[in-house]
């Protein structure tokens, strides 16, 4: 018994000298393409870390959401290989057979890094000027309107097929190569209806090319004000936004997990971080790993009947 006290507490004593030493050498973040969300969020995160423990933080982009995830999956778990990625992780395994990690076992949560609220657009000639009046219509028509969405799976694709199994709608999809060709396909009067990010919509909605009804967060976004959300405008409960985070491999040591929030989370908050990211069109919600677990649970419940249902597969 004192022999099991005795290795509990030296267990103990390393962990924290492994905390105090670390980190050690450079780091690195992984993320996708160049010029995505997930590349500029990591590079703003390693640009505050360089500055907070005087050593480099490289972003490394490699193609391919599985790519990039597996890779950390299978790096060492010493706190010096980071992802930085979205809800493709935890939803993948919905949407894809035989992937090669499992999200809850193969990677750790550290902090939750933003969330990005989609706005419902329609244009002109929709005589819809609220979510209410959209469902009205929808439900007088039911399969007459159609939705534009990028890549399957992506966040507008499945902000639509919510909004339709919340709203009880039959509203059809036209699948585009991505997110711009289905703005302009609701620009062009293609499609009726797309639930875009923000930063595309905000312009066309002040020159008036397109109506915008709501935000698709649970409350009203600093990023488009005076839109109410979709579900205060009769879908209670809906929310739809795009989560980030970052991971480290699985079993990585709770100190240092607890050291890399420290050191993450003063980055996010800080003034001139928050509005980079809204000028991206994203809030900062930086977490404890507890948080980023839990969220990545209750969204693998909550999305992954929707992804079912609709029979959702990854292109």
């Amino acid at each position: 018994m004192i022999w099991k006290c005795c290795a509990v507490m030296l267990a103990a004593v390393i962990g924290y000298a492994d905390a105090q030493d670390y980190p050690a050498k450079n780091m690195r973040i992984v993320a996708t393409a160049p010029g995505g969300f997930a590349d500029v969020s990591a590079r703003i995160i390693a640009q505050g870390l360089t500055v907070n423990h005087g050593r480099t933080v490289i972003v490394e982009n490699r193609g391919g959401a599985t790519f990039a995830i597996e890779m950390v999956a299978k790096a060492s778990p010493d706190g010096y290989t980071l992802l930085l990625y979205g809800s493709s992780i935890w939803l993948l395994p919905f949407m894809r057979d035989n992937l090669p990690y499992d999200p809850l076992i193969d990677l750790t949560p550290i902090t939750l890094t933003t969330r990005s609220p989609n706005v419902v657009l329609v244009p002109p000639t929709v005589q819809a000027n609220s979510v209410a009046d959209l469902i009205a219509l929808a439900k007088a028509r039911p399969g007459a309107l159609n939705y534009g969405s990028g890549l399957s799976g992506s966040t507008p694709h499945l902000a639509a097929e919510l909004f339709k199994a919340m709203a009880g709608v039959d509203i059809v999809r036209v699948p585009y190569k991505g997110a711009a060709p289905a703005l302009n396909g609701l620009l062009g009067g293609e499609v009726q209806v797309m639930f875009a990010a923000v930063p595309a919509a905000l312009p066309h909605v002040k020159a008036g090319r397109v109506r915008a009804l709501a935000v698709t967060s649970m409350q009203p976004s600093s990023l488009f004000p005076g839109l109410p959300s979709v579900a205060a405008s009769g879908v209670p409960g809906y929310e739809s936004v795009a989560i980030f985070g970052v991971f480290a491999p699985g079993k990585t040591p709770v100190t240092v997990v607890r050291r890399l929030n420290q050191e993450i989370v003063p980055v996010l908050v800080a003034q001139e971080v928050k509005q980079k990211f809204m000028a991206s069109g994203a809030e900062v919600i930086a977490s404890t790993p507890a948080e980023l677990l839990a969220t990545v649970k209750s969204e693998m419940a909550r999305m992954g009947k929707v992804i079912k249902a609709a029979g959702i597969r990854d292109e």
